[in-house]
């Protein structure tokens, strides 16, 4: 009877894919991909929400443009969170908790959004999690004859 390293060692990759770490990170990985690039996107639409409704004026008062514009830039920024995560998920993991952080001090200034302040410090705090869990041997799998 093999044990479960064993069978993983053995190049079957069932295990692995079936490992709840790997799920995590899998689960994750995606999600902190595809949310800030669908988000970013939408940043240019405004389909989802008006989202200059959730500018602080500070953010303005530093950065002197239009809120639209701003949130051109938020835009991009996200876009490039998300493919980072794809495919550097240790840095883009860290990079998506740090911009969430920004959104919830800016949340927090604006006021009256603070349930979706509390919302994003959850994310924040999962975009943590993904970022532990890929540097852990979960997230790369069973090492393969190197």
């Amino acid at each position: 009877m093999k044990t479960q390293e064993t069978a993983v060692h053995a190049g079957t990759g069932r295990i692995a894919a079936m490992d709840p770490a790997r799920q995590g990170f899998l689960l994750l990985r995606t999600v902190f991909t595809v949310a800030p690039i669908l988000f970013g996107l939408d940043k240019f639409a405004n389909i989802l929400a008006d989202w200059t409704s959730y500018l602080a004026p500070a953010a303005t008062a530093v950065v002197p443009v239009t809120p639209q514009v701003f949130m051109y830039g938020v835009g991009v920024v996200e876009i490039i969170a998300g493919l980072a995560v794809a495919v550097r998920p240790r840095f883009g993991s860290l990079l998506v908790a740090v911009w969430l952080l920004g959104i919830i001090v800016n949340l927090l200034v604006l006021g009256g959004f603070f349930d979706v302040a509390l919302r994003d410090f959850g994310l924040m705090v999962a975009a943590l999690a993904l970022n532990r869990i890929a540097g852990s041997t979960a997230a790369s799998g069973p090492r393969r004859g190197r």
